[in-house]
């Protein structure tokens, strides 16, 4: 019994640690001229209950990401709720300790760049009020179809984030994503 507790407790020291250098330290090697613009978003991982309309009602969502100023992004999400779809724009300043951008007035605790070469993105989301949080994973796309070794990636870092179970891979219908087509 000792030792199963040993193992238990060593393992979750591990994968807390392997999470933590999971995450890149530093993104000053994003090109945030080339990431900026319209994207897809393909798949959706997130620990929020009820976020996602049921399955007869998903779309594709979709964001565009700008430079706003130096330090700053300015993001539109557009996701398809169990009404209709709807659309979120806020400003992002870059935090100066971590490689995140975040706006914690409207409840963005991070937004943070994974990884990408640029015909894809893996967004970390965190989002949270008074003492609440929630994380999410997006999986971005310039088309409306993803490779299989960005989804591949997709679902490899949600579990990693705990995330698996909530992973949703979103049908092809565009008619939400292009609400905010620029």
């Amino acid at each position: 019994m000792k030792l199963e507790l040993a193992l238990a407790i060593a393992l979750v020291l591990a994968v807390g640690s392997w999470t933590q250098e999971f995450f890149p330290k530093e993104a000053h090697a994003l090109n945030w001229g080339k990431f900026s613009g319209f994207w897809y978003i393909i798949a959706i991982a997130t620990d929020i209950q009820g976020f996602l309309p049921t399955k007869d009602k998903r779309k594709l969502g979709a964001s565009v990401v700008k430079v706003h100023r130096m330090g700053q992004l300015r993001v539109v999400i557009a996701f398809s709720r169990s009404q209709r779809c709807q659309s979120w724009e806020v400003t992002l300043r870059k935090n100066k300790k971590k490689p995140v951008f975040r706006n914690t007035l409207k409840g963005v605790k991070a937004f943070h760049v994974l990884s990408t070469d640029y015909s894809y993105g893996l967004i970390y989301l965190r989002l949270g009020h008074a003492g609440i949080s929630h994380k999410s994973l997006l999986l971005l796309n310039r088309q409306n179809v993803s490779s299989f070794l960005s989804l591949r990636e997709f679902l490899d870092t949600s579990e990693i984030l705990q995330l698996s179970k909530q992973a949703v891979i979103l049908p092809k219908d565009a008619s939400c994503a292009h609400t905010i087509l620029p």
